[in-house]
């Protein structure tokens, strides 16, 4: 075989014909450079041991098994039955809270948290321990906007099309878990948990937005909901969606105010149509609707209704 034979495929990785003695990559200079970035010249970390992040194939896989929890047969095996399903949905929840504490302590080391290792994994442990108490909550929520599709959707011919092919309720169930381990006090792994599902839906929720009962996202792609957002009950949004911060506040030096409110409260039965972009601490009304591609930093009083044409007071 000849320098420039390739192996057959599946066999090894192909290997590449380089002049013998030839200066390719220059590693050392590289790597010199790359450590002066990172200790030195642009460091970010803080100093002390270095921890591991979160894994995100183990949030998700986290995500999973919290699903199969609360929607077994959707989620988890179609052969459960009266007499095993309990049993299931006991061992699959308790797989998912022992791969969650790991990944929450991590998420507190990574983020500077000083306090020792035993202090840390008490501290995941008691967050892993409130959050599985509010699954439960979590899954009655979850069953409302579960229905809120349903209805609000003609094309919806039953639950389980909703539950295993909406991106809409694939992102609602990503977030009503992160939110609630957002609030408390698992940021990191809440973020990574959103930036997961976005990922695969195209819907950008923070997990601290505060969304309430039946809620609707439909089709979904492109729909951005910020942090200090506020929605009501029985709120509908289109794709494209955004719901935004206007500005930032800062202090007397110029530094931005972090979680300071700047993103828009939605009330009640609001519909807001494809593309529609809301900016700033902003309210809009009980009852009312947004056309698509408007473009609203005001107020909007209830029961109107904006076109790119008109608004209305119905």
């Amino acid at each position: 075989m000849s320098e420039f034979d390739q192996p057959d495929a599946g066999t090894q990785p192909p290997t590449f014909y380089t002049p013998p003695g030839a200066p390719v990559w220059n590693l050392n200079g590289i790597v010199s450079d790359l450590k002066l970035s990172r200790e030195v010249t642009h460091n970010i970390r803080p100093r002390g041991t270095l921890h591991q992040p979160p894994s995100r194939d183990a949030l998700d896989r986290v995500v999973r098994l919290l699903s199969a929890t609360m929607f077994p047969t959707h989620y988890g095996k179609t052969e459960l039955g009266p007499e095993n399903i309990d049993y299931y949905v006991g061992s699959t929840l308790n797989s998912a809270l022992v791969l969650l504490v790991e990944q929450i302590h991590r998420g507190l080391s990574f983020s500077g948290d000083e306090r020792g290792h035993e202090a840390i994994q008490r501290s995941a442990l008691a967050i892993a321990r409130d959050f599985a108490s509010d699954l439960p909550a979590i899954r009655g929520l979850l069953v409302g906007d579960l229905r809120a599709a349903f209805e609000g959707d003609p094309a919806a011919n039953n639950y389980p099309e909703i539950l295993l092919g909406y991106p809409g309720m694939t992102a609602i169930i990503h977030h009503r878990l992160a939110h609630s381990l957002y609030g408390l006090g698992a940021t990191l792994v809440a973020r990574l948990i959103a930036d997961i599902v976005h990922s695969k839906t195209g819907i950008d929720i923070h997990p601290a937005a505060d969304i309430g009962p039946s809620f609707f996202i439909d089709h979904g792609t492109g729909v951005v909901i910020g942090e200090t957002t506020v929605i009501g009950e029985r709120v509908r949004l289109y794709q494209a969606v955004t719901l935004g911060a206007r500005h930032f506040p800062t202090d007397d030096e110029g530094t931005i105010i972090k979680g300071a409110p700047r993103h828009p409260i939605i009330e009640d039965d609001v519909v807001i149509y494809a593309g529609a972009t809301i900016l700033g601490r902003i309210t809009i009304g009980r009852g009312s609707t947004i056309g698509g591609n408007v473009w609203i930093t005001r107020d909007v009083p209830p029961g109107t209704r904006i076109t790119q044409a008109k608004a209305e007071r119905e």
